[in-house]
């Protein structure tokens, strides 16, 4: 379970050599647009073993001295207060946040740009904020026809319309929250600007995924694209680069989409495109730094089927639709793999069935599953992370590593004086009674020391979790799922 299929200190070396001579490339000007997760991507340290969450941000503190940050969010995600799904903050608090990340990480961000910007109160609101926290602001604006009317967007009326953003480093990253943020326009905003100004400037594109050199139907490239299944992203062979070079590689259908437009605009601003296929933007090397693929695979598919349950879920919270749902479906009889192929599923479901009250299930990195019941003390999650921390402990299960004497306590608090109709401890309820339990408890202590071997197992709930338990699996690195229905038939759920 914990094997190593990917070879991160060999990325960080492949990755910035190659960053390097794209920049040299076009002069010593590089705008990089850099899409996915700059920091804890989680996604690509789960189906590439061996990647390290924050690989990307440590590849570009070895490029620091070269590096400024352009950090890009829409107008409207302001206005809408678009919430991050994966740490649940909104884009415009997330912009703050990569802000302190990058500049805890010695890197330097020069700016940010409000992308289809409209003088709404929200917005100025937000723009008054920045320019007081000391952060730059640039506003670029909704071009009519875009991307498809060419002689409009490279024009003065066009891209000339837009703040040009002075920068002074070789390197430009233009990162942003997330999706849909106006990233690559910024890039090709700039390349107008500096053209004008008769400086030499490039753009090139980083994704991790799709990974450009695996085959089509790999797991890794499936997984992709069950993870972006709600933004209909669809992997696709490169026709252009097929057409070009005759090597089959993979891209994803927007890049390819857009491929033609981009290269009109480049021709429009530049007199001619440095690139003949939307493979040919991309800077990713990851492909190169497979060190075993029947392990990669293997996570992949993993990650397929926790993707899987999340759509479920998401559809019973109301949250999604069934679109996603039958597109994963589609990946996982293209990989040939079913929800059968997660061990913790059938014994979370077979013990909730048994006991008929909701049940866990984990998988140590032996393979053994172990599970966890509700009782009138712990709910089914805390208990079988007990059973878990017992059995990395080598501590006898019928051995009780917490007292009721600390549980109950806590228990009266919650529902005599915090308003809790469910007495049960949440999942950090149990680990702060743990830690307590651990002063003068060996056993506990024994325990509570093996929390780290919790992170990267698999975890399966029998019912929906509350936000404060999922939270808490998140924070200790462990990849849980759950069966799309509640415990109770209530319509509200905290």
């Amino acid at each position: 379970m914990n094997s190593i299929g990917f070879d991160n200190d060999k990325y960080l070396d492949m990755q910035s050599k190659h960053i390097k001579e794209r920049i040299e490339q076009f002069g010593g000007k590089l705008y990089l647009e850099f899409g996915g997760k700059l920091f804890d991507d989680y996604h690509a340290s789960r189906v590439l073993p061996g990647f390290k969450p924050d690989s990307k941000i440590t590849m570009l503190k070895t490029l620091k001295d070269k590096t400024e940050i352009v950090i890009a969010i829409k107008a409207g995600d302001i206005e809408k207060n678009k919430v991050r799904g994966d740490i649940g903050i909104t884009y415009d608090i997330d912009v703050l946040r990569l802000i302190d990340a990058f500049t805890s990480n010695g890197l330097y961000v020069g700016s940010v740009v409000l992308t289809q910007f409209s003088e709404t109160p929200p917005v100025l609101a937000y723009e008054k904020k920045l320019k007081a926290l000391g952060i730059k602001c640039y506003r670029h604006y909704k071009i009519d026809g875009y991307p498809s009317n060419i002689p409009m967007i490279v024009s003065d009326e066009g891209f000339g319309r837009n703040d040009y953003i002075e920068t002074s480093k070789p390197l430009v990253v233009v990162t942003a929250p997330g999706p849909g943020s106006g990233k690559m326009a910024t890039c090709l905003s700039q390349l107008y600007h500096e053209s004008k100004r008769g400086i030499n400037a490039g753009y090139a594109k980083f994704e991790t995924f799709p990974i450009w050199n695996l085959p089509l139907n790999h797991p890794v490239n499936l997984a992709y694209e069950a993870a972006t299944a709600d933004l209909n992203d669809v992997n696709m062979i490169d026709p252009f680069h097929l057409e070009a070079y005759g090597e089959t590689v993979v891209n994803y259908n927007r890049d390819v989409e857009v491929f033609p437009v981009l290269k009109a605009m480049f021709e429009k601003i530049s007199g001619s495109s440095p690139y003949k296929s939307p493979t040919d933007m991309g800077v990713n090397m990851a492909g190169h730094c497979i060190c075993d693929d029947d392990v990669c695979r293997t996570a992949s598919n993993q990650e397929i089927i926790r993707r899987y349950y999340n759509a479920l879920c998401d559809k019973r919270r109301g949250t999604g639709g069934d679109s996603p749902i039958a597109k994963i479906e589609l990946l996982m009889e293209k990989a040939g793999i079913s929800v059968a192929d997660r061990p913790v599923v059938k014994a979370a479901n077979i013990r909730a069935e048994k006991t008929g009250n909701p049940a866990a299930a984990i998988c140590m990195a032996d393979g053994t599953v172990l599970t966890g019941k509700t009782s009138p003390l712990l709910g089914a999650s805390s208990a079988m992370l007990l059973n878990a921390l017992k059995y990395l402990a080598g501590i006898e299960d019928p051995a009780k590593l917490i007292s009721p004497r600390v549980i109950e306590p806590v228990m009266e608090l919650k529902v005599k004086h915090l308003g809790n109709h469910n007495p049960l401890l949440h999942i950090d309820e149990m680990l702060i009674a743990l830690a307590i339990e651990a002063i003068d408890n060996p056993e506990a202590k024994a325990a509570y020391d093996m929390l780290p071997g919790l992170k990267g197992l698999d975890v399966h709930s029998s019912v929906i979790l509350s936000e404060v338990d999922v939270g808490v699996f998140k924070k200790l690195g462990i990849n849980l799922t759950c069966e799309p229905r509640y415990e109770s038939n209530k319509l509200y759920h905290t």
